[in-house]
């Protein structure tokens, strides 16, 4: 669609970037921080960010909103019942929290704030991957971050 993007994943960015932090209520928020602050330099050069991480407290997300911008922000809220995390859960994360293995694990033994109103909610119980992505890209173009369906991008407009 012509334009650049990346994912950065929770689980990458905590083995490298915020390797020295762990899981209590303030290394939460500074990960998070440290997350939002990486996510302008992305985005301060052009490239949409696609930011997956559990980011389980409001004020901590509202924070990262102000960092980037509202202009520039998207919040998804992958909604999806616990019984349903633990039936997809290939690394046992949610048997060993529920068995007071991991301390701190969101949802379980550590609180969730859901968003008051994020920008689309996917509700992956319910809803098709493809469904999903297909509501996300047309929140984008209505946005105006991706061009509209049917449009060029600026680049392949100058080449032209």
């Amino acid at each position: 669609m012509g334009r650049s993007t990346y994912v950065l994943d929770g689980d990458n960015v905590r083995h490298g970037l915020c390797a020295d932090l762990g899981f209590s209520p303030c290394d939460r928020s500074e990960n998070i921080r440290r997350i939002g602050e990486m996510a302008r330099l992305f985005v301060d050069s052009g490239i949409i960010l696609l930011a997956a991480f559990i980011s389980p407290d409001r004020a901590d997300r509202r924070k990262i909103r102000e960092i980037i911008g509202e202009k520039n922000f998207i919040e998804v809220f992958v909604d999806c019942p616990i019984r349903v995390c633990r039936l997809r859960d290939p690394k046992g994360i949610y048997r060993k929290a529920l068995s007071g293995e991991i301390k701190n694990f969101t949802g379980i033994s550590a609180k969730y704030d859901p968003p008051e109103r994020p920008d689309i909610t996917i509700r992956s119980d319910k809803e098709t991957v493809d469904s999903a992505v297909s509501r996300l890209i047309a929140h984008m173009r209505k946005r105006r971050f991706i061009p509209g369906s049917g449009a060029r991008s600026q680049g392949a407009r100058q080449r032209a």
